[in-house]
Formats: C-alpha cells, structure tokens, sequence
C-alpha cells in the first residue's frame, strides 16, 4: 500500500448532523484512496460524532481518530491532528463543511508543481439553499510571492483578514518549522494569530483556483452564533498578534495593519455584546479595554485617523478608558 500524499485533519465536536457529509467527499478526492489519511478528533462531542468517524475510519487505509474526553477547543484539537501528519501536504477541513471531488488530488499537485509552502483557495459560503462565492483577497493567482507580500494594505481587505485555515494545503515543511501550530486554549479567533505567523514566517504562498470548499454559514453550534465566554478569546487572539508583529524585523511596516484589525474586530465584539447578558458584556468591555492598551499608541491614532464615523463611535468609550484617545 503506497503512503499516503496528503493528511486531511478534521476536528469536530458536535457536528453529527454534517460530518457524514464532510468524511463522505474526502472519500472522493484521490483515485487511490491511500492518497490522503484521515485524521479525525472527537473534541468532546456529546452526540454521535465519534461514532460517525469510527464508522468512516473503516473506508480509510490511512486513518487516526483521536478522541478528547473532554473538549480542548479548535485550537488544541487541530494541533492534536499535526501530530499525525504524514506525507508531504496537509490540511485542514472542519466538521460541517465538505468539498468537491478531487479538491485534495489537485491541490497537491498544484503544490508539488508551483514549489510553494503553501496554497490558499476561494471558497463557497453556504446558508440554506444560498451558495455565494468568497474569494481570497490577493490580486494575482496561480503566482507564487512572498507571503509579506499579501499582507498590506493596511486599510484594504488581505490575505491576514482571511485567516480560514481550511481554505488551503501546506507543505510539510511548514509543520517542520513550527509555523501551523495554533494557540493552545483559545476557542475564538484561534486562525488570527496563526495567520500572520504563517504570513510572517513562511517564505512564498499562491492563492490559486480548485475544486472548491463548501463553508456553512448559520451553524446553530458554531462559535459565530455563540454568545458565551468563549468569545472573549477574540481579544487575547489580537494582543498576541500584536505581539508577533511588534517582534518582528518589519514591525514598523506591518503594526499598522495588525492594529487596524484590532480596532476594526473590536468595534464588531462590541456591538455583538449588547444581546449578551449584562454580566459578559461588562467582560467583553473590560477584554477590550486591555486589548487596547496593549496597542502602541502611534499606530491606534493613525489606525483611527483613517476609520469611519460609526465605528469611531463605536470605540470612543473604551478607547478613552484605555488612555489611547478617541
């Protein structure tokens, strides 16, 4: 039996009413199917979702199905799946998306033939019977750069503002040098800090086209649809990023962006929180409030100069709480 190319991690928790769907497509993405190993983490699920993988696992020459117990959270549970990476690519799929025939099979050769540490793809959004096409930010396609390269402008949409993990392979060599492990504990915005890592750390990528990836939108046990303490997270995910920029050796050239983002995500948080019971929301506040002073206040105020009214307003008050100004 021939090892496989590429390592598809799936992490789920809950997910019984898609994850047949999303196991039933990787069955279709190599001719042989001792191309691609399956490496699925029950992250605690309390519905039939480990059943669901050991029952798929049999359709696999190459499997790993780990189960956690209790749940560890995105992040911990994909790291967990990197442990058991073999062949030269891998990826990453969650539990209620799904892909086309022959996405992987095409992805890899594209990776093998453009010589890239790693690939990124458009992806199809899916709410009911809608289907909208997302596409990567990044003005060139199938050409390899340098992924400093897809990280500014600083007020425009980039490749750091489209941090799916699924929505791509990666070379092995990226695991290799630590760039793909994601922050242990965190249960949202887990994908920001390891973006710009990845886009500060690796050196070439190529947004190109693919069979594609099918993202549902809606999800009643997705964490964009919870309102609980998890969603605190987002703010310890932007001070780390802040963090990784601030060390880098083009801080001065990147901090702009990475603060932009800050702002922009926390003005979102905020006007989220107001349906939040009054105790989290006061939370959500005082996460934000510490979040700002951990931005460098240069950046915020040329971050503020260039933002629109409303999410000035939005911002104002914990801005000023934070001794950053308006």
């Amino acid at each position: 039996m021939r090892s496989p190319l590429v390592t598809a991690i799936v992490p789920a928790k809950d997910a019984g009413a898609f994850l047949a769907t999303t196991l039933e497509t990787l069955t279709r993405q190599f001719d042989d199917p001792a191309a691609l190993k399956l490496v699925a983490i029950d992250d605690g699920s309390s519905d039939d979702t480990g059943a669901i993988m050991r029952r798929y696992a049999e359709r696999f020459p190459h499997v790993a199905v780990v189960t956690n117990p209790r749940a560890r959270g995105l992040a911990s549970a994909r790291n967990q799946g990197l442990a058991h990476v073999e062949g030269d690519a891998f990826c990453f799929v969650d539990g209620d998306d799904w892909m086309q025939p022959q996405r992987l099979a095409v992805l890899a050769h594209r990776l093998d033939e453009l010589g890239a540490d790693f690939l990124r793809t458009d992806h199809v959004t899916v709410r009911d019977s809608e289907r909208m096409l997302v596409r990567a930010p990044h003005p060139w396609r199938e050409v390899v750069v340098s992924p400093r390269d897809g990280i500014l402008p600083a007020g425009e949409t980039t490749m750091v503002d489209y941090p799916f993990a699924w929505a791509g392979i990666f070379h092995r060599r990226m695991l290799d040098t630590g760039l793909v492990a994601f922050d242990e504990g965190l249960h949202t915005a887990e994908d920001r800090p390891w973006i710009w890592r990845l886009h500060l750390g690796a050196s070439s990528f190529a947004v190109v086209d693919a069979p594609a990836l099918l993202y549902r939108r809606g999800v009643s046990t997705s964490l964009t649809q919870v309102r609980d303490r998890r969603q605190l997270d987002f703010a310890r995910a932007m001070a780390e990023v802040v963090e990784v920029v601030s060390r880098d050796r083009e801080a001065d050239r990147f901090l702009r962006k990475a603060v932009a983002t800050a702002l922009a995500l926390s003005s979102h948080h905020l006007v989220r929180s107001r349906r939040m019971p009054r105790a989290l929301r006061g939370e959500m506040r005082s996460a934000i409030v510490g979040l700002m002073r951990r931005l460098p206040p240069v950046e915020v105020r040329r971050a503020i100069a260039s933002t629109d009214g409303s999410r000035r307003r939005v911002l104002a008050g914990v801005l000023r709480e934070a001794g950053r100004g308006a």
